[in-house]
């Protein structure tokens, strides 16, 4: 064999329709072949491109192999890549199995030569016989085609022919040599196909000639296979009326009649007419009328061009039967007739007319009798001759077709070919024969099968009765139906198939209530499937439209978060599905603001009501307990008043306490409003404070009153008294008037602190004694010393002593700063408890885990509510 000259394809493994697994019988892997399109247009793509139109049956042929397909249409069963095949080279390439060939072209060569036989008998046309014998003809079971019986196949051929039992090669197309098929191409051009060796008809010639338009005016490089073409210009042929050209487009074949309208005359000239050109000589309906050359007899002719020519009753003339001759007779006298008889021959074509010489048609219907035998020779009689005879028997031979009698009246032996039609059921079971009956085997049915793909673009034929075993071909479109769920854009594209779509692999991400997202497959509506691929007839259904499945709804958010309590407090957080979450109590005290907005609720963990209101219907809220402490709050402007209203929220009422205020030398008492008062400035305070009169208090340094108008603060110039002060010595006999800042200017003089003297001892020995004090003073001591009574010590009871009020403001202000420090003591000590507290929690974690955890935290709560009802003990 000689060498291929083309790459081999690449080799891909399947298990497709198309695997030769009955010939694997050598236990050598099957190996399938890929799409051999490449390959074998490779020569021919490289001319044309992949757009010609010629390749469409040989592509058809292709996929019905690729696919499985390829079937023989007298046995039905597939043609496997190892089986011996003949391919039909005239009409319809089908392909068959070289053994059903065979067969079928003996059968029908040798019934074709019985049927001549029957009509010749060999005994007396032995040359026919043997001549019709030779000329046996078979058809091609497809096409009918005629083939000689010479032309039998006897041999395994490659489709190009070339080569005698091409050998398998997994590397080719079965049943091809691989080289070139070289085929002389149709049209006879003079080239030759370039594809490789293939099944079907070659295509048209890719060759590039130089070739002319159909009009001629035009030439172009083009495809030998198409080289007539059109130049899209106006024709301008001379057309048949040798005065007008062609005003179509550049076309094929003979140019139309010629269609320019004019006003034409008739050949006699006498009307005109407008008429089409190609209508132009016409003749019309006036007789000629004019006298012919004998002046006796008018024209006869219609409506002509030229002479009216000789008079047809001139020269010589016989009788009607032709037997008598006269000569030179004028033309206006008519023949007499012979009296001889007619004897011209009648229709029968035996018997001549017995009338006598006459004028007109002799006798249409022979008459004469004579002896006629039927076709069938079983009966003869006398009959007219116009009259045919025929028997009542009927013919008992039986037909070529071997199974109905003749049963023509009368037959003459050759009896017709059956008019029954056969009406067998057909090997393919569902088509009866439609030809009429015959001998031998019926013709293969010849309904091709079209399968295809569900979009339809892809499809190969198969002879019918095959199409149970097929499959589907593999479509590279892209699958036409529209995904109905959200994806549909985001989809990846799939191939065309029958059945459903494959399920959408993307994530449905449909958001919940909640604002999470749906993390499983997308489970969307699907839509309506393509029916499952079959051929096999079906009952009628309702055509309804079909409708997607809807989708299944989304499964509850299965998203994990944490959950705090009811409460919302801190740390408590519990790890929740999402779409189980449920609401729980931590246990805890619940610690949130109570409506007055000063003090916490000390009830156990609950759910407010103002969670209730978008909680879930079935789970109850609860609210804070009441407060009925009395207000702590620090009135604004600032009064030591407490609020007499119950603890309540935003800011107290004004204060109208009525409130005493001393003025500043203390001779009197002001009431005024706490609000009043207490919205004054200090500078105010200090001036409606003031009585306006002199003030009473003493000054800091003698025994007298301030001299000042009464005023805030100490008084001033304590040390520049002028007030006149008594001065005495000190036995008090001595006295004189001093002024006061003389008085205690003689006190710092002596280093005496004037603020240590008692009133009744200011200006007191500031005066030296003389004298006359000394013997005055004895005397008086000693009347006093007899005068003095006996001193008895008692007792006295302990009286109160009268306390001022600034000093109990002062004693008052002490206690509450000493409250104020052992509070912070206390808040100190409460601080290191919970430390304590806090590393306590961390040991019992870390030593004993979640139990150590649940038992401190029952702890302080215990803790917690002692603390609570020591605050507040009437809760």
């Amino acid at each position: 064999m000689a060498s291929r000259t083309h790459q081999p394809p690449p080799l891909s493994l399947s298990s497709d329709s198309d695997t030769d697994s009955e010939g694997n019988s050598g236990g050598v892997e099957t190996l399938r072949h890929g799409d051999l399109s490449d390959s074998i247009f490779k020569s021919y793509i490289q001319i044309t491109g992949r757009s010609s139109p010629d390749l469409s049956k040989i592509q058809s042929f292709l996929t019905s192999s690729r696919s499985g397909a390829l079937s023989c249409l007298i046995c039905l069963e597939r043609i496997r890549p190892s089986d011996p095949t003949w391919s039909c080279t005239s009409g319809c390439f089908a392909v068959f199995h070289l053994i059903c060939i065979q067969s079928w072209a003996r059968q029908a060569s040798d019934l074709s030569a019985s049927r001549a036989t029957a009509r010749l008998s060999a005994d007396l046309f032995p040359a026919a016989a043997a001549k019709a014998i030779e000329d046996a003809a078979w058809h091609c079971p497809k096409c009918r085609f005629e083939y000689s019986k010479a032309l039998i196949p006897k041999a395994y051929f490659c489709f190009c022919g070339k080569l005698q039992d091409p050998p398998r090669d997994p590397w080719i197309l079965p049943h091809s040599c691989g080289e070139i098929c070289n085929r002389p191409l149709k049209n006879n051009c003079g080239h030759y196909c370039l594809l490789l060796c293939h099944p079907g008809p070659c295509p048209s010639c890719p060759k590039l000639v130089q070739a002319r338009c159909f009009c001629g005016s035009v030439e172009d490089v083009q495809r030998c296979g198409f080289k007539k073409f059109s130049c899209k210009n106006i024709c301008s042929k001379l057309l048949d009326c040798g005065i007008h050209r062609c005003s179509d487009t550049c076309h094929d074949g003979p140019c139309p009649p010629c269609q320019a309208r004019s006003v034409y005359r008739c050949q006699c000239g006498e009307i005109e007419e407008e008429r089409e050109c190609c209508d132009r000589v016409f003749r019309c309906e006036v007789p000629c009328g004019r006298v012919l050359g004998c002046g006796k007899h008018a024209c006869s002719k219609g409506c002509h061009s030229g002479e009216c020519g000789q008079c047809p009753l001139q020269g010589r003339r016989t009788c009607p039967c032709g037997k008598r001759v006269y000569e030179g007779m004028a033309c206006d006298v008519s023949v007499p007739l012979c009296g001889a008889t007619c004897d011209k021959m009648l229709s029968c074509g035996f018997h001549s007319c017995p009338e006598r010489c006459h004028r007109g048609q002799c006798i249409e219907t022979c008459r004469t009798v004579v002896i006629k035998g039927c076709r069938c020779g079983s009966l003869k009689k006398e009959v007219p001759c116009y009259q045919d005879l025929a028997c009542e028997r009927k013919c008992q031979k039986v037909r070529d077709c071997g199974r109905h009698a003749c049963k023509r009246r009368c037959c003459d032996g050759d009896c017709p070919p059956c008019s029954e039609i056969c009406g067998k059921r057909l090997r393919c079971k569902n088509h009866k024969c439609p030809s009429p009956c015959h001998r031998g085997p019926c013709a293969p049915c010849p309904v091709m099968v079209t399968i295809s793909c569900s979009c339809g673009e892809t499809h190969f034929e198969v002879p019918c009765g095959t199409e149970t075993e097929q499959k589907p071909p593999k479509c590279s479109k892209l699958c036409h139906i529209t995904p109905l769920c959200k994806h549909g854009s985001d989809c990846k594209p799939h191939r065309c198939h029958y059945g459903a779509c494959p399920p959408c692999r993307l994530l449905c991400e449909e958001e919940f209530p909640c604002g999470h997202k749906c993390k499983l497959r997308c489970h969307g509506p699907k839509p309506p499937p393509n029916p499952e691929f079959t051929l096999k007839p079906k009952k009628r259904k309702s055509n309804h439209q079909a409708e997607g499945t809807p989708g299944s709804p989304c499964p509850p958010c299965s998203e994990l978060l944490w959950r705090s309590c009811v409460g919302q407090h801190i740390g408590t957080e519990r790890m929740m599905v999402c779409s189980d979450r449920k609401k729980f109590s931590c246990e805890n005290l619940c610690g949130n603001l109570l409506p007055c907005g000063n003090h916490y609720c000390t009830k156990t963990c609950h759910a407010l009501m103002s969670q209730f209101l978008t909680s879930v219907q079935n789970q109850r809220g609860e609210s804070c307990e009441d407060c009925h402490l009395p207000c702590e709050k620090e009135r604004r402007p600032k009064c030591p008043h407490p609020c007499p209203s119950p603890c309540h929220p935003g800011e107290c009422a004004p204060c109208k306490v009525l409130i005493k205020r001393s003025c500043h030398c203390g001779s009197m008492v002001h009431v005024f409003e706490c609000l009043y008062f207490n919205s004054l400035s200090e500078k105010e305070q200090m001036t409606i404070r003031s009585c306006g009169g002199p003030c009473h208090r003493k000054l800091p340094n003698c025994t007298h009153l301030c001299p000042e108008t009464c005023h805030p603060g100490q008084c001033p110039s304590p040390d520049k008294c002028s007030k006149k002060v008594t001065v005495r010595c000190g036995c008090q006999t001595l006295k004189k008037e001093w002024l006061c800042h003389d008085v205690q200017a003689a006190y710092l003089n002596v280093s005496c602190d004037p603020k240590d003297v008692s009133k009744n001892q200011f200006g007191l020995g500031l005066l030296p004694c003389n004298s006359e004090c000394k013997s005055k003073v004895k005397v008086v001591d000693s009347e006093l010393q007899l005068r003095k009574p006996k001193v008895v010590e008692r007792k006295e009871p302990h009286v109160e002593k009268h306390v001022p009020k600034r000093r109990k403001r002062r004693e008052r202000v002490q206690e509450v700063q000493q409250i104020s420090r052992l509070q912070k003591i206390i808040s100190t000590t409460w601080r290191l408890l919970l430390y304590f507290t806090f590393l306590m929690v961390l040991i019992a974690v870390t030593y004993y885990g979640y139990k150590g955890l649940l038992w401190l935290s029952d702890w302080m709560n215990e803790v917690e509510e002692k603390r609570e009802r020591r605050r507040y003990p009437q809760i």
